[in-house]
This record gives structure tokens, C-alpha cells and sequence, in this order.
């Protein structure tokens, strides 16, 4: 299997910072976190930045440049990219940036059995969504005017995951007033009728 079918979201921002300078995963994480990366990939589990580490060491993306020891802190293992981790970097940069449909999220997914669910029961649970996104929204409103000193090159994943909520948010609000209105509505017998139409018996 090749590098490109190994390439992650957290692979590419360690990579991304090893091209600075050589670091260990406890700067690692903290730089995600200080530079907002952690709103776009997951970081969530404390040993994830130590999971990717290992298989870009495994595949030579990366090597050991030194182990720094401390008397307060265990040993920390200092990493440097090497000349096979640029190349599969900006690899995976072109890939990330230009294919489509590559993900799976899980909304989708549960916006494809919506018939689960009453159409009141969906309408309800829609509606707490988009009350989130509201919420998600203000709050990048506020991160935005709190960093207006940034360059436009660093805020640019805040700006497309604001248009992004944006545009998901107009889809549900759309999306609710026609539950609302019964405009969209199902129950069980059309359901069955709806099966027994589209549903091939081969």
C-alpha cells in the first residue's frame, strides 16, 4: 500500500509542522491547539498525536532526530521530517485539496434513514441541530473578531467551515418549515407503498 492511501488530516498538520522545525508530540499538540488546528482534525483522545506518529515513522516520513532528557518530564523523542515525508506531504496536501466526496460524515449518513423517525420526532431533532450550528456560528463570529490582526492565509479554515454551517444551517432551516408546514411528511403505509414501488425483487 502506498503513502497516498495512508494520508490523514492529523498526518498532514504534523507533517505541515515538521517542515518549521523538528519537534516532539508534546509540542505538537500543544501548537494544534494554540494554532486552532483542533477544530479541524481530531485530537480529542491525548494519545492521538502518538498513534500518527507511529505509522509516519514506520513509512520513513518521518525519522528521530534526538531524545531530549528531562528531571521532570520522561524522556521526549524529538521528530524531523525527512525528504520522503515533503514529498508525500504535498501529496496529500494536492489530494485533500482537490478531491470530493472522499469523506463519509456521519450526518448524511443519518439524514439518509430520516424515516427512522416520525416526522415531528425529525423536525425536533433538526431543529436542536440547528440550534448548535447557531451556536458554532456565534462562536467563530467571536474568533474572527478577536483575531483581526491575523493574515487572511491563517483564518482561511475558519472562513470555509463558517460557510459551510452557514449554508447547512439556510438547508435545515428549509428543511424544518417543511416538516412544519407538512409539505414533507410520511408515515407508515406510504413507506410500504414507496418500498413495494421502487424496491426490485432480483
Amino acid at each position: 500500500m502506498g503513502i497516498e492511501a495512508r494520508r490523514s488530516p492529523l498526518g498532514l498538520i504534523i507533517l505541515a509542522m515538521l517542515l518549521e522545525e523538528p519537534m516532539h508530540a508534546y509540542r505538537m499538540q500543544k501548537l494544534i491547539k494554540q494554532r486552532g488546528k483542533d477544530k479541524v482534525v481530531n485530537v480529542r483522545q491525548r494519545a492521538s498525536v502518538y498513534q500518527t506518529l507511529e505509522p509516519l515513522l514506520r513509512l520513513g516520513l518521518i525519522e528521530v532526530r534526538e531524545t531530549v532528557q528531562t528531571e521532570s518530564y520522561p524522556d521526549r523523542i524529538v521528530y524531523a521530517i525527512t525528504d520522503r515525508g515533503r514529498d508525500a506531504a504535498k501529496t496529500w496536501l494536492h489530494e485533500m485539496l482537490t478531491t470530493v466526496g472522499a469523506d463519509f460524515p456521519e450526518f448524511p449518513a443519518a439524514v439518509s434513514v430520516l424515516a427512522m423517525l416520525t416526522p415531528d420526532e425529525a423536525r425536533k431533532q433538526l431543529g436542536i441541530r440547528a440550534d448548535a450550528i447557531r451556536k458554532e456560528l456565534g462562536k467563530l463570529d467571536a474568533e474572527k473578531r478577536g483575531a483581526e490582526e491575523l493574515p487572511r492565509l491563517f483564518l482561511l479554515e475558519d472562513a470555509y467551515r463558517t460557510a459551510v454551517l452557514q449554508a447547512e444551517l439556510a438547508w435545515l432551516q428549509n428543511v424544518i418549515a417543511d416538516l412544519g408546514s407538512g409539505s414533507l411528511a410520511w408515515d407508515d403505509q406510504w413507506l410500504r407503498e414507496v418500498a413495494a414501488k421502487f424496491t426490485s425483487n432480483d
